[in-house]
């Protein structure tokens, strides 16, 4: 069963929270191709105080028709307070 878009990003990020254990703070992109769904999502990698001074990093979950998380990696990380190019 294909899964629509906004199943496909709830779906990785709950599979991203359980696979890293961090706490998800955006979904910055999703697109679909021939290897299956892409969710980019920014999590927390560091709280810290003041909350400005995060750390935060990109992840790209790549997930089937089905929803099944196939892979996933750490594409950047910056400061909360940084501001990232589009």
């Amino acid at each position: 069963m294909t899964m629509n878009i906004t199943d496909v990003i709830l779906k990785a990020r709950n599979e991203l929270h359980k696979v890293t254990g961090l706490d998800l703070v955006t979904t910055l992109k999703t697109v679909k191709d021939e290897k299956g769904w892409h969710v980019f999502v920014e999590m927390i990698e560091k709280h810290s105080i003041p909350d400005g001074m995060d750390i935060l990093a990109t992840y790209e979950a790549t997930l089937d028709d089905s929803g099944n998380l196939l892979e996933f990696n750490r594409q950047r990380m910056r400061k909360r307070m940084e501001t990232v190019e589009p």
